[in-house]
């Protein structure tokens, strides 16, 4: 059994249900620290409050030798800065980390992946994090177990406090940036270029609650690019009902995981694989109605 040295961030809310099943993924991997990030119950939201302790209970299922951090909030903060107060925390305490959320379900092969690749690339300032998705279709990019990605897929990741201390919840530059045409200085098509202007004008003008699109904001003003698995490593299950913002039926929930083999290969180059983020940018993020609807199409039909 593969010994995980990596310490192990689980974020959790509102759903025992959701958390005892990617509980049950993380205990099997069986990390020597688990630091477990909790927003508070919501007061408008009858029932909340009983969820919440339950979702938090999940602290006495573990059963083996593990030190345990918790940062459980008495107030309900929101996704925003939860997640940014919370991983703040969590680079307070430990240098590097992988990172779940409750919905998050990994595969067993994500901690080993995760664990060697914090460690391979851990001076080199150029990567800002390692995610365990692929939605690449079965396209493999590359001769390698991984490839190289300019986006920021958060669902199962893990990063450097080096690379976290980038990170301004706030975005405090775009308003400049956006003046001087930064967007198209990274070579962005005009499709993705309205895609996160518009993304990155709801964060900063309209006080949007959520903390990844700062990320990946953080991710290009600073140069860095993320590892991406060629086999999926994780799948969504929060979909549905519950949920924050993945409250539809989506292509992109309940993706199956693959199995990876070690030892891995590695790519020749650290370097953004074009072909693959032309793909993504395609099939993601694009204001382009006719995908949108094309999306949504084969989210019914699956």
């Amino acid at each position: 059994m593969y010994q995980l040295n990596s310490p192990v961030v689980f974020v959790i809310f509102n759903r025992p249900d959701k958390a005892r099943v990617t509980f049950e993924a993380i205990a099997k991997a069986r990390p020597k620290k688990l630091l477990i990030i909790a927003d508070g119950a919501r007061t408008n939201v009858v029932g909340e409050h009983q969820k919440c302790l339950e979702t938090r209970a999940i602290i006495d299922r573990v059963d083996w030798d593990c030190e345990i951090l918790t940062n459980f909030s008495d107030i309900n903060l929101g996704c925003k800065m939860r997640l940014a107060t919370g991983l703040d925390w969590v680079f307070q305490n430990v240098p590097e980390a992988i990172i779940l959320e409750d919905d998050c379900l990994p595969a067993p092969e994500f901690f080993q992946f995760c664990d060697e690749l914090l460690k391979r690339y851990r001076f080199d300032d150029h990567v800002g994090m390692i995610s365990g998705c692929n939605f690449q279709e079965g396209i493999k990019r590359g001769d390698a177990d991984y490839y190289f990605s300019q986006f920021c897929h958060i669902w199962g990741w893990a990063t450097w406090a080096r690379a976290w201390q980038k990170y301004d919840v706030q975005m405090s530059a775009w308003p400049q940036l956006k003046s001087a045409g930064w967007l198209n200085d990274l070579g962005l098509s005009g499709s993705e270029q309205r895609h996160w202007e518009k993304s990155f004008d709801k964060v900063y003008f309209q006080g949007l609650d959520t903390w990844d699109h700062q990320w990946t904001f953080a991710s290009w003003k600073n140069k860095m690019i993320s590892i991406m698995p060629n086999i999926n490593l994780i799948s969504n299950i929060g979909f549905g009902v519950g949920a924050t913002h993945t409250q539809g039926r989506s292509i992109f929930s309940n993706i199956p995981t693959g199995t990876l083999r070690f030892p891995m290969t590695h790519p020749s180059k650290v370097e953004a694989n074009k072909e693959a983020d032309g793909f993504t940018a395609k099939h993601q993020f694009t204001d382009s109605y006719l995908w949108k609807i094309y999306r949504k199409l084969r989210a019914y039909l699956r």
